[in-house]
Formats: C-alpha cells, structure tokens, sequence
C-alpha cells in the first residue's frame, strides 16, 4: 500500500507563489512518474505538470514559466512552485504517481487566487 501526504495550498493573492509538496511512503520499489493535476469548480480535472523518470518534463500552455516542478527521489517526493498565480489558477490540486503496478492520487488541495 502506498500512501500520499501533501502539504501547501492555501488563498494567495493574483501574483503571488505557493509551493505544493507530495510525500509517498509505503510499498514503493519505483516510481514512473510523478506530477500534478487540477480541477477548477465545473470543469474537468487537467493535467499540470509532469515529470517522469528519465523523461521531459511536460507543463500544461497556462503555466509554463510560471509554475515549475522538482523531484526529490531519495524522498519520493515531488514539489510545484507556483508563481506569478493568475484567478484562472484556483482549482483542487492533486499530486500523482504512476508505480509500476498502478497509479496514486493524492488527495486535493485547494489553491485560491484572489484579492
């Protein structure tokens, strides 16, 4: 069984940063790939970013070069830095990891952009 712990989120004004942060522990021998997904009220949830082993990096057109994400594998855990954040940022933000055998979501975490 793997778990996922994150910590961050939170109500920022348009403009600011908030860094998001996504801990598995459990059963965990690999990891294919970890990232972040988000869903904004009456919409679909959409990828954000990902970054899988031994591979590109991939940022959704709305936040590449504002949002940035890293990886710290001795950890198994993954990290978004928002920045520059847009009212269009709010959304539930949820952490992913694709193991082998299956994938992992994290629960939410709410992201607000507002003044």
């Amino acid at each position: 069984q793997v778990h996922l712990v994150k910590s961050g989120g939170g109500l920022v004004q348009p403009g600011g940063s908030l860094r998001l942060s996504c801990a598995a522990s459990g059963s965990i021998f690999s990891i294919r790939a970890m990232g972040w997904y988000r869903q904004a009220p009456g919409k679909q949830r959409e990828l954000v970013t990902l970054i899988p082993s031994g591979g590109n990096t991939n940022y959704a057109d709305s936040v590449k070069g504002r949002f940035s994400i890293s990886r710290d594998n001795a950890k198994n855990t993954v990290y978004l830095q928002m920045n520059s954040l847009k009212p269009e940022d709010t959304a539930v933000y949820y952490c992913y990891f694709r193991l082998p055998l299956r994938d992992y979501w994290g629960q939410g975490t709410q992201v607000t952009v507002s003044s």
